[in-house]
């Protein structure tokens, strides 16, 4: 009896031992399972997180500045504002620690984004999103030198990244523009725009003008290209399709910063910003586009959020300048339906948390079949 109870034990205590080198060995493939599949894509979250905030941030402003609305809109919480950009530097710490890992550990996995068409755009996500957190920050810094040398931190690698881009478009014989272009490449001009209007934010017209100029000038070469519809822009797979709402992102941007550079909501931003709305009207009248992206929740959806947010911080401008019941009432619904795809996208995710890591991922899968 002894040795049977011996012999029992013995194969109780090896049975968990087992169990417990089970769960350590699935947490640490949980651990490099998630690291090797947070692709630069999912910088699409903090990029609606800041983009939302600082629309929020400037509607406050506006909005208590207003005569017109003064009365009806005094009491807009700014707690949202707060809470908004709290959680958006909150989910891009984490997303950039995570990523620095990734880089770490798993660098053939990320040399595979610099390489691929869609992937190297996505690598100018991290760095607009810290200008955006930059731009709408809540409180005042003390030290302006500070908040320039954090500018010059995450402007760098945009320009160097451009530098690889931009010049392989017109120097070798394997990447041209028509070949690679797609509607994310418009992310490369984005950043550009994006450092320029906080540039000019901070008094530093020549180096605004300059990072302006070097955007503006590839985003009417892509603009063009992508108009085309030449054989790159057909490269999309289908449920990257969201990426379209990037044409209203860049030009509405692109007022944004040339009414901080010229200190005014001039004809070339008002052109601008007519641009993004038709190109906007236009993709919301042909839904049947994005029905296959549509089908599975997938990180890509975050890209209907933030092209729409800078159309309506472009629309406040505008509102703001022409001070007229139609230009108010349009910058209302655009601020309107900005809220309600970022709200919806929000409990989307949340319902959907499964997914956002999916052993599927389409973008995972794309990336390694074309290199």
């Amino acid at each position: 009896m002894g040795e049977e109870a011996f012999e029992s034990t013995i194969k109780v205590t090896i049975s968990d031992e087992k169990i417990h080198s089970k769960d350590v060995a699935k947490k640490s493939i949980s651990s490099t399972s998630l690291l090797t599949k947070l692709h630069a894509g999912y910088f699409r979250i903090t990029l609606s997180l800041g983009g939302q905030a600082l629309l929020w941030k400037i509607l406050t402003e506006h909005l208590v500045k207003s005569q017109t609305f003064k009365h009806k809109y005094h009491s807009l919480p700014s707690t949202t504002f707060l809470l908004l950009w709290w959680i958006s530097i909150c989910t891009l710490i984490i997303l950039s620690f995570l990523y620095i890992l990734r880089c770490i550990f798993h660098f053939q996995l990320v040399k595979s984004e610099f390489l691929h068409p869609v992937g190297v755009n996505y690598l100018f996500a991290p760095w607009i999103s810290w200008l955006l957190l930059l731009q709408s920050v809540p409180f005042t810094i003390p030290n302006l030198d500070f908040c320039q040398f954090l500018w010059w931190i995450f402007v760098v690698p945009v320009v160097i990244l451009d530098v690889k881009i931009y010049g392989q478009w017109f120097t070798t014989e394997r990447k041209f523009l028509s070949m690679v272009a797609n509607p994310t490449s418009q992310l490369s001009v984005l950043g550009n725009l994006v450092g320029a209007w906080i540039a000019s934010q901070m008094e530093w017209k020549e180096s605004a003008i300059c990072i302006y100029t070097l955007g503006l000038a590839h985003y009417l070469v892509v603009f063009i290209t992508l108009y085309q519809r030449l054989s790159g822009s057909n490269h999309l797979p289908a449920m990257l399709r969201p990426s379209f709402f990037l044409f209203v992102a860049a030009p509405s941007m692109a007022s944004l910063a040339w009414a901080s550079i010229s200190g005014d909501f001039d004809m070339p931003c008002r052109m601008l910003f007519f641009l993004s709305l038709f190109l906007f009207i236009s993709l919301v009248c042909r839904p049947a586009i994005f029905k296959k992206s549509m089908r599975k929740f997938n990180v890509a959806w975050w890209a209907y959020s933030f092209p729409l947010t800078f159309l309506a911080l472009a629309s406040a401008q505008y509102a703001h300048q022409v001070k007229g019941h139609v230009a108010s009432g349009l910058m209302l619904l655009l601020s309107a339906l900005s809220v309600l795809v970022f709200v919806g996208l929000t409990v989307s995710t949340a319902l959907n948390l499964d997914m956002l890591l999916h052993d599927h991922d389409r973008y995972l899968n794309f990336t390694k079949s074309t290199n």
